[in-house]
């Protein structure tokens, strides 16, 4: 009983200790946007003497945030929709008809959790069906990429869902679609907000991708706002670290909402097929 308390105190001081080594930048980060140029280039985890919301402004005016803001939750929001969308019907026909073909569909998807991407290949597809420097492009490119992990939990949730609903559904003669839309994917709801939260955050706060396929900056994300303001800012911390509070804000508040279903979502999907 002894041995199992000093355990449990480890864990927790191990814990803890984590989470400062999370939470002292992510403060230090906050701090230092409500602060002067000259405070703010101390970078210390002081509190700031006086309180300068205006930093926030000039960031959203000369950073062209607002922009970008939309530009942002446009992308990720579109992609969450066509990965949730298309992935749960994906992962319910390869889990509910486990032949050969499909059992071996299910592992190629696979493959793309651990595939690298080739952007070459990408930006050349891209240019071919006229999708490059586009809204729809960088959407269905997301879209590809989330797909793997998607179809990964899904199939994983799926298995656990009795079928004994989907046949007493079937004896009163609805359709498939009519299954899978008014009962499966009904019960679905715990992975889905887990897929697409954790996709959401991926779109979100992606770099490289529309570093290379979008070239208009009318068209950019939040990510390369911020790339493209410090580059003009780099020597006004407090600008730069207001500009970092608001792109990651927005991520935050989805992974607050959403942090309920992650473990559970994640749990199930862990399930082999």
């Amino acid at each position: 009983m002894k041995t199992s308390k000093i355990k449990l105190t480890v864990i927790e001081i191990v814990l803890w200790v984590i989470s400062l080594v999370i939470l002292i930048p992510f403060f230090m980060v906050i701090v230092n946007s409500l602060k002067d140029r000259t405070g703010s280039n101390l970078m210390n985890l002081a509190l700031p003497e006086i309180v300068h919301w205006k930093n926030y402004l000039i960031v959203i005016k000369e950073g062209n945030l607002i922009r970008s803001f939309l530009n942002s939750f446009l992308i990720a929001v579109s992609s969450v929709f066509i990965s949730v969308t298309c992935s749960s019907a994906v992962a319910y026909i390869l889990a509910r008809r486990p032949t050969r073909f499909n059992k071996g569909l299910y592992f190629y998807f696979l493959i793309g959790l651990v595939a690298p991407l080739n952007m070459v290949t990408v930006i050349k597809t891209l240019q071919i069906f006229h999708l490059i420097n586009s809204y729809p492009g960088i959407i269905l490119l997301y879209s590809a990429l989330l797909t793997p992990f998607s179809v990964f939990l899904f199939y994983g949730f799926i298995n656990s869902v009795p079928q004994s609903l989907e046949e007493s559904a079937v004896i009163d003669g609805a359709t498939p679609l009519t299954v899978f839309s008014k009962i499966v994917f009904p019960l679905l709801k715990p992975v889905s907000v887990t897929v697409a939260v954790l996709n959401f955050m991926n779109a979100w706060n992606d770099f490289m991708i529309p570093l290379y396929v979008l070239n208009r900056t009318s068209k950019w994300p939040m990510t390369l706002a911020i790339y493209n303001f410090y580059g003009r800012r780099e020597s006004d911390w407090h600008l730069v670290f207001a500009d970092i509070v608001l792109t990651i804000l927005p991520v935050l508040i989805i992974y607050i909402m959403g942090q309920k279903y992650i473990v559970s979502g994640l749990t199930a999907g862990s399930v082999k097929g």
